[in-house]
């Protein structure tokens, strides 16, 4: 049976038992302590938890999950995988264990002529808590199995919590017996490797409290709505229905396997350490491929580093293999045509997929190209620092290889072991781990300030609905505080002075999200316009689901919880930003008509007056067309269109052409934005009410921010008004200065930086021929130190061409007779340079250039290297350069007496 048959079987059953199909959600979960979603209920998370009420009674899903945890284990055995499925039934206070139990043992044993999915009634076995004998009963009444095929088990097995004091409770598990040839009798609690688990059923029945581990808590009691939680994993059903040993092998996933092993010339189970490599490829291409397919591109942090380390590790994994040149355009396209019958948007989207895949492959090779040389300078220098034996790569080099360079620590630890460096890779870990850190302390700081999230859904609890947000239909609310934050904690009132968040039961303040800032504006308190105390919002955030929180100082009286208050947002800084975001809409948009569908959005940010937008595009934009762009959008801000929103459902959204923005968290019901019936994309926030009203729309350019990604910013109404007055008056003092008209500027500019480059070119040759010219005089100088001749030499502020010339020509001069050194400094940009050339005969006495020129750079602040007869280096402080000329020609004496 095809995993896609599975899949549709599962959806089929449970909708035909009156569950809500719910679509899954993507792998970007909007949750700040995760990166993706790594199971099938977070998603359901808030509905479980009693933090929102579910719009339905039960439900039903398919949800993509990833989990990187394990990420260095996964192709060394067949357990671990990155991306994974997990079929979900859920029932929010409606059917608790009887039908949960009812339901999973008839799918999982009704024949597949039937629709089930076939399993032996006889090679079922179950798991159950062990105190649950109510749960052990049922599975005797309905399934009719024996006792000795349901065990009991522990809390550290069987029983499910958040690891937070919460909704808790017992879970059952149902197994397959493989057979004997997979291990021994004895069921789950002998051998799971033999007995593999399917589905685990958990029965949500307790509150807990005193949380301290997986099986150290406290029940407190039970709750009144009991909830089910269930979760089938996708893929172990298909290797077993599929009649393969594992994962790897079942048709989403092998395919790919099967072309690696092709290009690379291998073949799949005859060697281990290839088979490894293959699982790590065929996993990997797939997480990437569904990644990059919600959204996700190659970064150095949070996501996009997750995306770009899979990716990485695929590709020097068919390195490995043999396999030289590019591999995506293989790879990535068979492991499509393997999920599309699950996934069609795959199809959809190919062509900007393939795009940041392809990219990020060739960005790569290049990478491991200069990185290679990069590393071998880095293991030289821990050579030449280390105690005889035992050279270390730090941990600060290889972040150092991996941060700026993109050099994965895999490949550091690999190349540095071969020639013999040891890596401190706990160094690495560390830095990694406080850069990750500092970057999700960041994004969750952004949402709750620094608060614990707890004390916000306490606040929710206590409001019992979510905010009421006005701000779609007027910019003057009238409210109640509803909750009240001061120094983070709860609190029933706040004076003057106080900095405060404050929560209104309803509000016209938008909360920053979807590349929006936030409102501001002022809340008033009284029954007066006069009041009895004011508010100052500088901020407004949405730190859990449903919750508005205004970020706010105290100007005047006192605030109390409970109090009614006007709630009135600044009206100038409202339509400033509407008007960037309906700009913002229609730059996207003229981009995709000009670039094509491949480049769309990802990220923006909407403020006063201006606004960036980036988008997928693998190389820069020429000007010619961002000319286009700005005037294709222009042209349609005469046209004066109008900007509506409607509501509809997900699928009648995109049937109607509307654009969804990747990695962004829809509802079942989503929020459409158009402009005139040009530009149609679903959309949370808010717009100018025609386009007329933006005015003027000035691109300022476009730039590179990683991998893949383009970014434009720009500036809208009263701001490109501005911005284009102050270029009108520019060009009008050129005209005055160059007397020229405006369009002969170009050329008279053009014309007088030829002159320039020309004079510099001829003061460069002038210089060149000066420092040249001491040549004769330098070689008749030279010092004898030891039997070798020396000349050492500032030539001042030379360029390093003219100072490696210089060190060459007077070496010449001095022949080969005798042992000669010639070192020549200078400066260049305030950075000081140094090249030291040899003959023959001192490098037969011993004495090396690159020895020498380490050691002068070292006085400088630097560093240098290269050949025994030439060597440069350079450093910071050009102060320094007479010392470091003394401190090289001592040097050159401490070689030739140690010698002798």
């Amino acid at each position: 049976m095809q995993t896609a048959e599975i899949r549709r079987r599962w959806l089929r059953y449970f909708e035909s038992k009156g569950h809500a199909v719910v679509p899954s959600a993507s792998l970007v979960t909007d949750d700040p302590n995760l990166l993706f979603t790594v199971a099938g209920m977070v998603p359901f998370i808030p509905y479980l938890t009693g933090q929102q009420t579910p719009p339905w009674p039960r439900a039903t899903s398919v949800q993509k999950c990833v989990r990187t945890l394990d990420i260095d284990e996964v192709g060394k055995t067949t357990r671990h995988g990155t991306f994974f499925q997990m079929n979900g039934n859920f029932s929010f206070g409606d059917y608790f264990k009887e039908g949960a139990i009812t339901y999973a043992w008839d799918l999982v044993t009704t024949s597949q002529a039937d629709g089930g999915y076939g399993f032996d009634e006889d090679k079922i076995w179950v798991t159950v808590y062990e105190d649950d004998d109510e749960a052990f009963e049922l599975w005797q009444r309905i399934a009719g199995l024996p006792e000795s095929r349901i065990q009991r088990r522990g809390r550290k097995d069987n029983y499910w919590h958040t690891g937070q004091p919460g909704p808790g409770g017992p879970c059952s598990e149902i197994y397959v017996d493989r057979g004997p040839e997979y291990g021994r009798e004895g069921g789950p609690v002998v051998d799971e490797e033999r007995y593999l688990e399917i589905w685990n059923l958990v029965f949500m029945q307790y509150e807990l409290d005193d949380v301290r581990s997986k099986e150290d808590f406290r029940i407190v009691k039970e709750l009144p709505a009991k909830n089910i939680d269930t979760g089938m994993g996708l893929e172990r059903v298909a290797f077993l229905l599929q009649g393969v040993d594992n994962m790897y092998e079942i048709d989403e996933v092998y395919p790919v396997i099967d072309r690696a092993a092709e290009l690379a010339g291998k073949r799949y189970g005859r060697h281990h350490e290839d088979d490894v490599r293959l699982r790590v490829v065929a996993d990997h291409v797939r997480s990437a491929l569904m990644l990059i397919g919600d959204g996700v591109t190659p970064s150095n942090e949070a996501r996009g580093y997750v995306l770009r380390r899979l990716m990485r590790r695929a590709i020097r994994s068919m390195r490995l293999l043999g396999v030289d040149t590019t591999t995506m355009p293989e790879l990535l396209t068979v492991s499509r045509d393997a999920m599309k019958a699950s996934y069609p948007e795959l199809e959809r989207d190919w062509n900007r997929i393939s795009s940041v895949a392809y990219a990020e492959e060739e960005t790569f090779l290049r990478t491991l190209s200069a990185g290679t040389t990069i590393l071998d300078v880095a293991v030289k220098q821990a050579k030449d620092a280390a105690p005889a034996g035992h050279a270390v790569l730090s941990g600060d080099k290889a972040f150092q290889l991996h941060d700026t360079y993109g050099f994965p620590i895999d490949l550091t630890l690999e190349m540095a072991a071969e020639q013999g460096v040891e890596v401190d890779a706990e160094g690495f870990r560390r830095l990694m781990t406080e850069q990750r850190e500092r970057a999700k302390q960041d994004a969750r700081a952004k949402k709750t300030g620094r608060v614990d999230t707890s004390v916000y859904r306490a606040l929710a609890d206590t409001l019992g609905r979510s905010v009421e947000f006005t701000g779609y239909d007027e910019v003057v609310s009238e409210a109640r505080v509803a909750g009240l934050l001061v120094n983070g904690a709860a609190s029933a009132a706040a004076r003057a002075g106080d900095t405060v968040e404050v929560v209104l039961d309803r509000t016209p303040f938008y909360a920053e999200g979807g590349g929006q800032l936030a409102d501001g504006g002022r809340i008033v308190l009284g029954d007066s316009a006069g009041g009895e105390a004011v508010v100052e919002v500088d901020d407004v955030q949405s730190p859990i689901t449903g919750l508005i929180v205004h970020r706010a100082r105290v100007l005047s009286g006192e605030v109390t919880v409970g109090s009614p208050a006007q709630a009135v947002v600044d009206v100038q800084r409202r339509r400033s930003i509407s008007r960037a975001h309906t700009a913002t809409h229609m730059v996207h948009k003229a981009i995709r008509e000009a670039l094509g569908d491949t480049a769309t959005q990802a990220g923006s940010e909407n403020a006063p007056g201006r606004f960036r937008f980036d988008f997928n595009a693998t190389s820069a934009v020429p000007p010619s067309v961002l000319d286009e762009v700005e005037h294709r959008v222009n042209e349609l801000l005469a046209e004066d269109l109008e900007v509506h929103a409607e509501v509809m459902s997900q699928q009648q959204a995109i049937a109607a052409g509307a654009m969804a923005l990747f990695g962004e968290k829809y509802g079942e019901e989503v929020r459409v934005v158009s402009v005139g019936e040009w530009a149609r994309e679903l959309c949370g926030g808010t717009h100018a009410q025609r386009s007329g009203q933006l005015g003027l729309v000035k691109l300022l350019g476009e730039s590179s921010i990683g991998a893949g990604v383009r970014r434009v910013e720009a500036l809208v109404g009263v701001d490109a008004y501005s911005y284009l007055a102050r270029e009108h008056a520019l060009v009008g003092q050129l005209t005055q200065m160059l007397k020229a008209r405006p369009e002969e500027l170009t050329d008279r500019v053009g014309g007088m930086l030829e002159q320039l480059r020309a004079a510099d070119k001829q003061l460069a040759e002038v210089r060149r021929q000066q420092v040249l010219a001491a040549a004769g005089r330098l070689a008749d100088e030279a010092r004898d130190v030891y039997g070798v001749s020396v000349v050492t030499h500032d030539a001042g502020q030379t360029g390093a061409d003219d100072v490696r010339s210089l060190a060459l020509d007077v070496r010449s001069r001095l022949g080969d007779v005798r042992p000669s050194v010639v070192a020549v400094a200078g400066t260049a940009k305030g950075r000081p340079v140094v090249v030291v050339a040899t003959n023959a005969e001192a490098r037969r006495w011993g004495v090396r250039a690159g020895d020498l020129v380490r050691v002068a750079a070292q006085v400088l602040g630097g560093g240098g290297g290269g050949k025994d007869d030439v060597a440069q280096g350079g450093g910071i402080d050009a102060g320094k350069v007479g010392e470091a000329l003394t401190r090289l020609e001592h040097a050159v004496g401490e070689t030739v007496t140690a010698r002798t």
